[in-house]
């Protein structure tokens, strides 16, 4: 493997920077460890599912940014920037990756505000009187 391998992870608005360096197995998100980031445990373990499915858990540190969206958004932003990185440094593992649906950016966006309504779809309260 290279010295840092790098990818981008994105869900709805939220868009992540990672990189991936040979190490113990530390994560870096916004200067914060993941535990303080994430602080829901099944967030966590979602963040770590990339290593899980490979069998790479504790040989890389993660480092990564992240801008955007909400903190749940944020998280699966990052794993999805982990697997990304994962395939570019192991070819091999995109299968496993791709199976586990990791690899897929997930394409749901909020709709936008349409002229004559309150919300996309929401109209606004019709009064009879």
């Amino acid at each position: 493997m290279e010295e840092r391998v790098y990818a981008t992870g994105r869900r709805k608005t939220a868009t992540a920077r990672v990189w991936l360096m040979p190490g113990t197995g530390s994560i870096l998100i916004n200067d914060r460890p993941a535990e303080e980031y994430s602080t829901w445990r099944t967030w966590h373990l979602e963040l770590l599912e990339p290593f899980t499915v490979t069998q790479t858990e504790g040989q890389y540190n993660v480092w990564a940014t992240v801008k955007g969206g909400g903190l749940h958004s944020q998280v699966e932003a990052v794993r999805h920037g982990i697997a990304r990185a994962l395939t570019r440094a192991h070819p091999e593992f995109r299968k496993v990756l791709r199976d586990a649906g990791l690899l897929t950016r997930d394409p749901r966006m909020k709709e936008r505000k349409h002229y004559g309504h309150k919300r996309a779809r929401r109209g606004f309260q019709f009064s009879k009187r």
